[in-house]
Order: structure tokens, then C-alpha cells, then sequence
């Protein structure tokens, strides 16, 4: 009985330790900061996302514009209150005119803080950039939406505002900015149309090489691709808002894979009569309640993270919750479906 006893207690012990070393999913509340991603330097956590909570509504003439900001924690709990990146009364040289004006004139907003560091790969200076998309150019003009700026450092202040030359992603979409040690970065963008492209940037991550793909995984009608490298199975795991949808509340997320983050990509087929297109490629249904952004790294593990939103088009208050992702390979023929460990939260 004794050793019973002691063997159920290292069994509990060693479930502990197994669980812990899988990392924990967790949700934040009371900060506002979406559409964003967080972003790991040292012991120093930085969350970066869009701010509403000046008054910002999307597709509304004339709407105020908050800017981006970011906060910063050591543990994932304790949060400093958000600082902006830069001043929505700062001067787009582009186009001329303040961010407030070309992000808020006509409602389409900008969104899609991406912070990146060139450290590794390209210039490998250590410079820090901040990618993010403004629609209103692409609506305008025809022009691609994307800007990238310099900052002093992962909290800022950015400024010096380049609109890139983009031969592929010359869209206005949601976007992500993988990049990858001893090679350059890569655009995954959403184009116009609500597909998915890719776009080699070159070794100042701020220029498109022209190099790239369209149509990635022949995916119609989603949005906010976002990708990692899973080291495991040395694939590139590439995860989206299955469908495209503003602000919706149990969007699903979709998955493909692919041996390079230019392609090609594929994303699971469904089969049988009348068989849904998402049956297999969408890792969750409803993914948590929310939809899906960005995936970030967090303590060396990647976590999809999720922007739960409140139903409304006032988002101050709406929480960004991260699920850990761990892809476990597609199940063979006439088995359970499970390419990935279930989430605790569906």
C-alpha cells in the first residue's frame, strides 16, 4: 500500500512538472491593446496592440484615432499602464498628413502593430521596426497599406515612417512579419479579396524583394495570417481567421503547413458528399470565443493569440487571451482527427 501511495505521488508529481514544462495559456483583461502581439526580450514581456479607449470606432467618418501602444511585464500578471509608440499628431510623410487624419477620416483605422528586431539576420544591427497597415491608403489610391517605422527600442518612440516597396502584398489586409534567423523576413498578408500571400522582404526588413506567392494554400475568405517554425517537425505552421469577419466572437482558426514561410503552403482538404471546407484545416471552431491574430513567442513556446471581442465597436474593453499551440501531426486514415493538442478552451 505504502508503495502505491508513493508511486500514485511521483505519478502527480512528474503530471505537474509535464504540465508546467508545456507552458500555460492565459488571458488578459484591463488593457487596451488588440489586434497586437506580444514579444519577449529577456525577462521583459512587451505587448503591443491598437487603443480604442480615446473614442475610436471603425467605419466611421471622422472618428478619432488613439495610436498603438504597449505595455510591459516580468511575469505575465502585473502590467505597466500602456505607453504610445508614437503620436497619432505625428506627421505620415507619405502622405502628408497626421495619423489621426489618414487613420481616422475616413473610419478604415490602422491596426496591426508588428514590432520586430534585425537582429539575426539581414543588417543584424540590432534596430527595432514597427510594421502596421493603414486601409486607407490601399482605398484611396490603390497603394498597399503598410507602413514600417524605426524605433529608439521595443517600447519606443518610432517615427521616421517608410512606405514600403511591395511587389506581392500590395494589398490593405491584416498581416504578420515572420522572421528567421540567417535569412531575411517574410510579409504574410491578406490581400483585397480575402486570400493570402507571401512577400520575401530584404536584409533592412523594410522593402519587399519581389520574391513571393499569392493564393497561399488556395484559402478563399480569411484574414490575419500569422505563421511559426515548429523545430519539432521543422515545418512552418501558418494559422488564420477562418472566416474573415470583423470583430466576430467565435471565429475559427484555421492551420496550414508548408517547409518554407514562402510556400507552398497546404492546408487540410476535407472529403465526403457536401463536406464542410473548415472540417479539417480548423484547428478550433470557435477559438475561444474570439478570433485569432497573431502568434507569439512566449517563454521559447508559440501561443496563437486570440482578440476576444465584446460585440460591440467600442473594444477597450475586450481581453486578448493566448492558447499555446503544439502541433502533433495529422492523425492517419480512420483515426480521431487531432493535428494539434486540444485547447482548454474551444
Amino acid at each position: 500500500m505504502a508503495l502505491l501511495v508513493a508511486l500514485t505521488v511521483l505519478a502527480s508529481l512528474a503530471c505537474r512538472t509535464a504540465s508546467a514544462a508545456a507552458g500555460a495559456d492565459f488571458t488578459l483583461t484591463g488593457l487596451d491593446l488588440h489586434d497586437g502581439k506580444l514579444v519577449q526580450t529577456g525577462s521583459t514581456y512587451y505587448l503591443y496592440g491598437t487603443e480604442y479607449g480615446c473614442g475610436f470606432t471603425w467605419g466611421q467618418a471622422g472618428t478619432p484615432w488613439c495610436g498603438f501602444g504597449v505595455s510591459t511585464s516580468t511575469d505575465k500578471v502585473t502590467w505597466s499602464a500602456a505607453t504610445i509608440l508614437f503620436s497619432p499628431h505625428d506627421i505620415d510623410s507619405w502622405t502628408g498628413t497626421t495619423w489621426t487624419v489618414e487613420c481616422g477620416s475616413t473610419g478604415a483605422g490602422c491596426f496591426n502593430p508588428r514590432m520586430i528586431q534585425r537582429t539575426g539576420w539581414g543588417a543584424d544591427d540590432g534596430s527595432w521596426l514597427l510594421w502596421f497597415n493603414a486601409p486607407a491608403d490601399y482605398n484611396r489610391s490603390g497603394a498597399n497599406a503598410y507602413y514600417a517605422l524605426s524605433c529608439t527600442g521595443p517600447a519606443g518612440p518610432c517615427g521616421s515612417p517608410h512606405k514600403p516597396s511591395l511587389s506581392v502584398c500590395g494589398g490593405n489586409g491584416d498581416f504578420d512579419v515572420l522572421t528567421r534567423t540567417g535569412a531575411g523576413p517574410v510579409l504574410l498578408c491578406t490581400q483585397a479579396d480575402q486570400t493570402l500571400s507571401s512577400e520575401q522582404l530584404d536584409q533592412w526588413g523594410t522593402d519587399g524583394t519581389g520574391a513571393g506567392a499569392n493564393d497561399l494554400a488556395g484559402l478563399t475568405a480569411v484574414e490575419s495570417p500569422s505563421a511559426y517554425h515548429d523545430t519539432a517537425h521543422d515545418l512552418w505552421i501558418m494559422t488564420y481567421s477562418d472566416p474573415n469577419c470583423g470583430y466576430c466572437s467565435g471565429d475559427g482558426t484555421g492551420y496550414a503547413t508548408a517547409t518554407s514561410p514562402l510556400g507552398p503552403w497546404t492546408a487540410p482538404a476535407n472529403s465526403g458528399v457536401s463536406a464542410p471546407a473548415t472540417g479539417r484545416r480548423d484547428l478550433s471552431a470557435t477559438s475561444c470565443g474570439g478570433q485569432p491574430r497573431a502568434v507569439s513567442f512566449v517563454d521559447g513556446r508559440p501561443y496563437q493569440g486570440i482578440d476576444l471581442w465584446n460585440g460591440s465597436l467600442d473594444e477597450t474593453a475586450a481581453p486578448v487571451h493566448f492558447e499555446q499551440l503544439v502541433y502533433t501531426a495529422p492523425s492517419p486514415a480512420a483515426a480521431p482527427w487531432q493535428p494539434f493538442r486540444p485547447w482548454t478552451c474551444d
